[in-house]
């Protein structure tokens, strides 16, 4: 495959990650209008947003057939339009019912395009022969900034309607652009294509799902305290160290940015580290970081720590898909990603289970815990060769 087709390939798959980020925040950050327009109580929207959950788990244990079947570049495409054109629903519902029906359908849409442009840049990365995957979630951690930042922005003056079908116009438009450069590059066939999921793979053996499920749970580790701090991060700092609620809103960002600026170092790291030395180096750093924001009696040593967490946990979910990857294909990068969102489901509320038994301070040592043990997973993975 030619150089310039590769970049023109990197580019339009960057495009789509930085897309399903911007969507995404963007949504989230008009759930309390939602919320007021529908009348749901704190319990009935909890449910109704199961549904994104639950679309997005169905889907991503189908995609990866879907894209052995029919290109993963076609299945980007595709649930990418479904994306767009799905977060404009759920304000035009006014019952739970109805927006957990939708919702269902944005979900099974973000989990479908998750599984189909990981299983892209798989093959991308096998055929450059550098370890960029990083730089994909990185793009997907700035369109998730830039989404949310502007959500924040015109809240106040433009109406959830008005606001997601204006992220829908915008996503149908770069996925117009981005797909048409999408369509036009032949996936890559590089010399191992028989094990990154283009070619024709072979049925992957016991050892390998094993392998692939192992690797997943390094995703499930990074996801698990991603999603604990996004919904009580903030809440730690509020209540057990008196921020005002504005601190607090700041301890998230300083997670979100450290990670960010960890993926974008992402593939650096990796050339002069290695994946296995990345994954302990990353894993050792978000425990002691994770223990300093749990544990911490001050407000900026807290800080500190959420930021050191987001640096540590950059690069493990994106090295763990990658190699899961490179072992089984897209189906390999389904399972992967499915035990990682399965872990940002997990995180929330299993948080909030161990605050009650013994305290929030105690229970967000959890994530410092499942980071020791992505850090002992890479260090006893060492040796797995995709081969």
């Amino acid at each position: 495959m030619p150089g310039t087709d590769l970049v023109r390939l990197r580019l339009a798959l960057t495009a789509f990650f930085a897309l399903d980020g911007f969507v995404f925040a963007g949504w989230v950050v008009r759930i309390p209008a939602i919320k007021e327009q529908t009348g749901a109580s704190a319990s009935a929207l909890g449910l109704a947003l199961l549904g994104v959950s639950a679309g997005a788990v169905i889907t991503m244990t189908l995609t990866g057939r879907l894209c052995r079947r029919y290109g993963s570049h076609l299945v980007t495409v595709v649930c990418a339009v479904l994306l767009c054109l799905s977060v404009g629903l759920p304000p035009l519902t006014r019952s739970v019912l109805a927006l957990g029906t939708v919702l269902l359908l944005f979900g099974a849409a973000y989990g479908g395009i998750n599984v189909a442009f990981n299983s892209a840049a798989v093959d991308l990365v096998a055929a450059l022969g550098r370890p960029v995957m990083p730089s994909f979630h990185a793009a997907f951690s700035l369109g998730g900034m830039i989404g949310a930042g502007l959500g924040a922005l015109v809240a106040g003056s433009l109406s959830p309607t008005r606001h997601l079908w204006g992220l829908a116009a915008v996503g149908l438009l770069v996925t117009a652009v981005a797909g048409r450069a999408l369509m036009r590059c032949e996936p890559p066939t590089p010399a191992d294509a028989g094990r990154t999921g283009q070619g024709a793979p072979r049925r992957p053996d016991r050892r390998t799902r094993a392998l692939v499920i192992v690797f997943g749970l390094i995703a499930l580790c990074t996801a698990y305290g991603e999603g604990a701090l996004a919904d009580w991060g903030a809440l730690h700092l509020e209540e057990d160290l008196g921020a005002s609620p504005g601190a607090a809103a700041v301890g998230y960002s300083c997670f979100a940015l450290a990670m960010t600026v960890g993926r974008l170092s992402g593939t650096t790291l990796l050339e002069r580290l290695g994946r296995t030395r990345t994954v302990l180096a990353g894993g050792s750093t978000a425990t002691a970081g994770m223990l300093l924001g749990a544990l911490a009696p001050s407000l900026w040593a807290a800080l500190l720590g959420y930021a050191v967490t987001g640096l540590g946990l950059a690069n493990l979910f994106p090295v763990a898909v990658e190699r899961a990857g490179a072992l089984a294909g897209a189906g390999g990068v389904a399972t992967a990603s499915t035990l990682g969102y399965g872990g940002m489901l997990l995180g929330p509320p299993a948080i909030g289970f161990m605050a009650d038994w013994f305290s929030l301070p105690a229970a967000l040592t959890s994530v410092a815990v499942l980071a020791a043990v992505a850090t002992v997973i890479g260090f006893a993975t060492r040796h797995v060769r995709a081969d």
